[in-house]
């Protein structure tokens, strides 16, 4: 293995190939293919947006393990990086890695549909904070190559009927997603506030929408607000759901 490089634990058997020093899996990650996968059990096809280096992804395909999936990321070092860990975790057949900003028409065919669409969008837009030295880990937490308004858009237009879009994004920013969610003819049905100390506001929010059309009109201004998942509990042990739902995706509490 090259030295810039490391192999880790990521979902019960699978492991991913990360850089040392560049962008590393998080929990952000772990918890949308939690949310998403939990809500749509189902899932045949899925696809994941802005996909990294496939934490995400490979996440849903273990918990998923009759589904087909197609990702698309845009930055070459991060595609080599997910091809590796996708041969390592035996998904040749069914785990597609599109090297492609997903904004681009040509990536994804619009005949294409997916019963559940994931996305991890960069949180901030260039110039609003210290951006880093490494180009990896640049444009996963800046909006180089689009926002959480261009994920809500390309999700929906390549919703199958009855389909869902999960994502994260700050709670403080929830309005941004308001907004995409709006304008990309999406209905926020349910999200969950994610506390990652107990006693603290929380930082990160987690979204599942549907198309407005594939719900009854009184349906379409409802959103169910869940209670905040807690990471840490407030003497900073792991807190009893968060264990469960680390365990639910094969990792140990």
């Amino acid at each position: 293995m090259p030295p810039d490089e490391t192999l880790d634990a990521l979902s019960g058997y699978f492991r991913i190939y990360q850089l040392r020093d560049g962008h590393r899996f998080s929990t952000d990650d772990l918890l949308t293919a939690w949310y998403g996968t939990t809500w749509v059990p189902s899932a045949r096809a899925v696809l994941d947006l802005g996909s990294g280096i496939g934490s995400v992804g490979m996440i849903a395909a273990w918990r998923l393990p009759g589904a087909t999936f197609v990702t698309v990321e845009a930055q070459a070092q991060s595609v080599a990086l997910a091809h590796k860990s996708a041969e390592f975790n035996g998904l040749a057949g069914r785990y597609a890695i599109r090297c492609g900003d997903f904004r681009d028409t040509s990536v994804i065919s619009a005949e294409e549909r997916f019963d559940l669409v994931l996305g991890s969008p960069p949180y901030f837009p260039l110039g609003t904070g210290i951006e880093g030295n490494h180009t990896q880990k640049i444009a996963c937490r800046f909006e180089l190559r689009g926002d959480v308004a261009d994920y809500a858009r390309v999700a929906a237009a390549h919703l199958a009927n009855g389909g869902l879009f999960a994502c994260v994004f700050p709670e403080e920013q929830r309005e941004r997603v308001e907004r995409a969610a709006n304008a990309a003819s999406l209905v926020i049905v349910r999200r969950r506030p994610v506390v990652f100390r107990e006693g603290e506001p929380p930082l990160i929010g987690l979204f599942a929408m549907v198309l407005a059309a594939d719900l009854p009109e009184e349906m379409r201004l409802r959103t169910w607000l869940e209670p905040p998942l807690v990471i840490r509990a407030a003497d900073g042990r792991v807190h009893p759901e968060y264990a469960a739902v680390k365990l639910s995706i094969g990792f140990p509490p």
